[in-house]
This record gives C-alpha cells, structure tokens and sequence, in this order.
C-alpha cells in the first residue's frame, strides 16, 4: 500500500529502553492527544481480526511504565487483563473495531486488518491530532493524520495499550464461541492453528467462522458412511 505523506515507517532495530518510549521523545512537541492502533488475531484461522483505538492523557504514561506494560503477547492472560482494566480507566477514550471472517474472505487479511483499525478510529468521540499505527502500512481514506511505526508495540505506550486492550477483548470473544463450537480447542488455541485445532478442521471441517481463505481451512471432510 502505498502511505500518503502523512504517514512514515520507523524502523526499531532492537526494543528501546523504557526511558525512549515516543510519548517521551519524538511526540514530546506535538500539542493535543495521539491515539495509539493496533490489531490482534491477525494471523487466526477462526473468528475477526479485532483492533483497538485507545487515548491516554499525559498523566497516564508514567502509571503505565509503572505497571510495566509491553506488548499483549508477552503477557499473561491473567496480567493482560488487569492492564486492560488499568488503560480503560485511564484513558481519555478507547474503541474496539473489527473485521468479520466473511469480509476477510472478501478482501483478503491485511485489508481486513486496516478495515478493522480505521473503525475503531472512527468510533472514538474524542478527535485525536495523530493516530500511531502499528506495523507498516496505513489506513486508506483516514482523515485523521498517522504514522506507522514497525515494532510500535515495543515503542510506544499507546500501541502497547492498544494491543492489550484489543487481545483481552477478542479473547473474550472466542471464549465465548468455544462454547457454540466445542470441537476446536478454541478455549486453548483463541482460534490460532495449534496441532488439535488442525486435527478437529481436518475431523470436522470448518465451522461458518473459519476463514476459508486461509489454506488451513480448505478441507473437505470424507463422508465416511
């Protein structure tokens, strides 16, 4: 995708010390609130890819440095919940947005990913000055200015907010539709392809919220009768 000129890739080489968070540096001069974007179940085989929008107040920042906070995926489940709780509490305002598994279908992972992020930024009431966008590509027709940043997780306070926020809440979700469809282990796998899940899509087939798209999936089950 081509970023328009509102928009720049920074690359981190290596994660930066905590002292070097953006909200502490480059950001420091940039008047009004910076929202933080990020995605989670991007690489699932079931259920949407989700994304969050979350605002923190300046007053936020050192709080969270003191709950030492860093990207969703090297957390426990039990300690990204309570940041969760934490960083909806003390942000200014947060939005959860999402792709269903049909429309990931239609357009495909990454654009169901950006579709995911952009409506979790045009749900937020309060009108951020900059979107902080996790990864390397932007979000098509937002109006609202942004910068990508690779590794943004591990860079910024407000990315790493975000992807907490967004896991906690998809997690939930799939906990959720494990119920309805018990034969995949999703309680276990949050619908991410580990050896039972494969072994239950290759048993059972995919259910209605499988992404059929993904290779994984495209299994038709024998009738054995």
């Amino acid at each position: 995708m081509v970023e328009t000129q509102q928009t720049a890739a920074i690359s981190s080489p290596a994660p930066l010390e905590k002292s070097s968070w953006l909200e502490f540096s480059t950001l420091s001069g940039i008047p009004g609130l910076v929202a933080g974007v990020d995605e989670v179940g991007r690489g699932a085989l079931f259920g949407p890819v989700v994304a969050a929008a979350v605002i923190l107040p300046d007053s936020a920042l050192p709080k969270l440095m003191a709950a030492k906070i860093k990207d969703s995926k090297k957390l426990s489940s039990q300690r990204r919940t309570q940041l969760a709780q934490q960083i909806c509490g003390l942000a200014v305002d947060w939005k959860i947005g999402f792709a269903s598994t049909a429309e990931i279908d239609k357009i495909n992972i990454l654009q169901g990913t950006l579709l995911a992020m952009k409506r979790a930024v045009l749900k937020l009431k309060v009108q951020p000055v900059l979107c902080l966008i996790d990864g390397n590509q932007s979000i098509k027709d937002l109006l609202v200015p942004q910068q990508t940043i690779v590794k943004g997780d591990e860079r910024s306070l407000a990315i790493a907010s975000a992807s907490i926020v967004a896991k906690v809440w998809r997690d939930d979700l799939i906990m959720r539709l494990a119920l309805k469809y018990p034969m995949y282990n999703l309680e276990c796998n949050k619908g991410y392809g580990s050896q039972q899940h494969l072994l239950a899509l290759q048993e059972y087939g995919p259910s209605p919220l499988h992404r059929k798209s993904f290779r994984p999936c495209q299994i038709k089950v024998l009738n054995t009768d």
